[in-house]
């Protein structure tokens, strides 16, 4: 059960990632190919005059480490008015300002600035693997403000560092006038489609073609590229189950097997045969629910930990009831099953039989 609720909150983060987003009249153009193929900025004005659409911005990605290479930072930098897409993102008023007029501004999601102990107005130098005009590859940032993402399913989005686009792409040495996604406001989500089509339009034949789509769709991608993880973790799940049945199993029908004669004193003195199947069935249900919340309990402390300690940088999300619940259902059924033969055999106990012996 401990692994039951380990598994499962993997298996959660990657089966509701990109659920109940808020921005769903944004949709992503990217590279066809793959997320990251570098695309001319200068798109941007054409997809601007695309009918139906309100705004469309831009954005980079690249990673840093902190301190110590095993420190993973996830950077992106983005144009300054690029946040204005994302409303539900929770940003003071002044911090965001702040991010607009600061070259070097950077802004960390709260899982981020509480994992390294940074505070607003803390100077932040990162290692990257961008390398800077003058040949260096470390970029120093202000940390101008501290963002909040209120939805669960996207909270590991709190464990990036944006930076300012222009302060970027003046710096480094290759790629100038390059991004690698453009992130578009719809008028209406029912022209998605249509918009879409039309973006992907300007770009077809070109060396840099692209692929348009909403963001829920581009969240799901990106976690599917991992792996089938419902068929993982099922398969997992299935060989412990097996085990626990044949090995709990084993245990209630040696149980039974060593208080033969005790339940035959029980039958003496006038205990019904269904109350000796009660009292089997009740030992095995409770010998599998005490595993289970001693299991879950364990697994909820240690998935708080790992997610205090690695951020989103491992996609889980907290052991909440509904896992508590299955796991302990799941206790229940297996702890019938297992029961099931030794209270039958206790029900059926011939007094004579079991006192001799036999």
């Amino acid at each position: 059960f401990l692994l039951f609720g380990l598994l499962d909150s993997v298996r959660s983060a990657f089966m509701h990632a990109g659920e109940g987003i808020p921005g769903a009249d944004r949709i992503v153009t990217n590279g066809k190919l793959r997320f990251g193929v570098p695309l001319p900025r200068s798109l941007q004005s054409a997809i601007q005059k695309v009918p139906g659409v309100v705004k469309a911005s831009y954005g980079s990605f690249f990673r840093g480490t902190y301190r110590d290479p095993k420190n993973a930072v996830p950077i992106e930098a983005y144009e300054e008015h690029y946040l204005d897409l994302y409303p539900e993102w929770y940003i003071p008023a002044a911090q965001r300002q702040a991010f607009r007029t600061t070259r070097t501004g950077a802004l960390a999601g709260e899982i981020l600035a509480k994992k390294y102990g940074w505070k607003v107005g803390d100077r932040i130098p990162l290692q990257t693997n961008i390398v800077q005009e003058d040949g260096s590859n470390t970029w120093t940032f202000d940390l101008v403000g501290i963002y909040r993402i209120d939805n669960p399913n996207l909270k590991m989005m709190e464990g990036i560092l944006y930076m300012n686009w222009d302060y970027l792409d003046e710096g480094r040495q290759s790629g100038k006038g390059t991004v690698e996604w453009f992130t578009v406001k719809v008028v209406s989500l029912k022209q998605a489609d249509a918009i879409s089509q039309a973006i992907d339009a300007l770009s077809a034949n070109s060396d840099h073609e692209t692929k348009t789509q909403s963001e829920m769709a581009l969240y799901a991608e990106w976690f599917r590229r991992f792996a089938d993880v419902g068929l993982i973790v099922g398969s997992i799940m299935g060989a412990v189950v097996f085990t626990l049945v044949l090995l709990t199993g084993n245990v209630m029908a040696q149980a039974v097997r060593e208080r033969i004669p005790e339940m035959a004193i029980l039958k003496t003195i006038g205990f019904t045969a269904r109350s000796l199947m009660g009292l089997v069935l009740g030992e095995s249900i409770l010998l599998l629910l005490l595993g289970a919340v001693l299991g879950l309990a364990i697994a909820t402390i240690v998935v708080a930990a790992v997610r205090f300690k690695l951020g989103p940088t491992v996609p889980m999300l907290p052991v909440a009831g509904n896992v508590w619940l299955r796991g302990l259902v799941l206790a229940g059924i297996i702890g019938l099953t297992v029961g099931v033969m030794p209270a039958l055999r206790g029900m059926r106990l011939r007094i004579v039989d079991a006192l001799s012996g036999r």
